[in-house]
């Protein structure tokens, strides 16, 4: 890979996040104020002494929130994925296990160049693994115990240099913005999902004959499907939004970290043993596949190939970056075979 395109790949990575978080508030607005303004033409033609909702405060409120939510996914989104994982940060090893995974990533860190991330443990007997933070200094980087368990050296270091990989590319601030913003918009369509089923009641305590319905109240009811439609499908879109992102770096990430080990083969075969695992790995939520080096889940929907996969998978076909992996161990091997020749 050449530097410049590295160096493109950061600052594209730099450059969404930006359209992230402005497309993040923006929503939240339209949430808020789409909300005031159906609920402005809805009560326009109530009686005297109804309610009539003129002043934004939704809109207003909704605004301030997504801010928050934004400044907080940017300073503590990296500790609520691994709070959430229920990971516990290795200080000092105490096993010759966890003592190689500190060795290891220390000396892929000097081969990316980068700073000595935090190094966490997740208690999941599933092998998986991944990065978050919103910079290189500020990275973190975690394995399930199943990892440990199932790897060989060489293999656990191609895990560990694909991670690296994505704290290099600045992968792990996008990514770690989604998951705090997927989390947060998946909770306010719950939310708007409750209160419809309270059979919440607008412009009620028209009598008989009592208010019109002119052209704001039919025009308050367009706006007001429009708003709940946008809550009903908004977690659909940013899920399918965050599997996209992921699926695009996982094959950069699998070859810039092939570079830092030189070795592709062993990521190749990590990948393997990772796909064969029957379970799930359960301490990691959904909102946060796309973290991972793997799907998650029971993996089935992310060896499909084709549109469904395309559309629903958080990671692409595992098969599919082995066979790259053994196309550039291949590549490898015959550079080095002609130089001896």
């Amino acid at each position: 890979m050449a530097d410049g395109n590295l160096f493109a790949q950061q600052e594209a990575n730099r450059r969404r996040s930006t359209w992230l978080v402005g497309g993040f508030i923006v929503f939240f607005a339209w949430v808020g104020f789409g909300g005031d303004l159906a609920l402005g033409l809805l009560t326009a033609d109530s009686p005297p002494g109804s309610y009539r909702h003129l002043f934004p405060f939704i809109g207003i409120v909704t605004s301030l929130v997504a801010g928050v939510i934004c400044l907080g996914a940017w300073k503590r989104g990296a500790e609520r994925v691994l709070w959430s994982a229920g990971a516990w940060e290795i200080l000092e090893p105490a096993t010759p296990e966890q003592r190689q995974y500190v060795n290891v990533v220390e000396e892929m860190a000097i081969a990316a160049g980068l700073p000595r991330p935090r190094i966490w443990l997740v208690p999941d007997d599933d092998p998986n693994a991944f990065a978050t933070g919103r910079d290189p200094q500020h990275a973190n980087i975690a394995v399930t115990q199943g990892l440990l368990d199932t790897l060989t050296r060489d293999e656990l270091q191609g895990v560990v240099a694909h991670e690296m990989a994505h704290v290099q590319n600045y992968d792990t601030r996008l990514m770690t913005l989604l998951a705090g913003m997927v989390g947060a918009i998946l909770l306010l369509s719950d939310g708007a999902g409750r209160m419809m089923r309270g059979g919440s009641r607008i412009g009620g305590g028209r009598g008989a004959g009592g208010g019109k319905k002119g052209g704001a109240g039919a025009l308050g009811m367009i706006v007001l499907v429009v708003w709940l439609l946008t809550l009903i499908i908004a977690p659909v879109v940013t899920r399918v939004l965050a599997m996209a992102v992921s699926r695009k770096r996982e094959y950069l990430a699998d070859a810039t970290g092939a570079q830092f080990t030189r070795n592709p083969g062993a990521l190749a075969s990590a990948l393997e043993k990772l796909g064969s695992a029957s379970g799930a790995t359960r301490a990691i939520t959904r909102g946060a596949a796309h973290l991972c080096i793997v799907d998650p889940s029971e993996r089935r929907l992310s060896e499909r190939e084709g549109f469904l996969g395309d559309l629903l998978a958080s990671h692409p076909p595992l098969g599919q970056r082995v066979i790259r992996l053994r196309g550039m161990a291949f590549q490898q091997e015959k550079r080095a075979a002609a130089e001896l020749g």
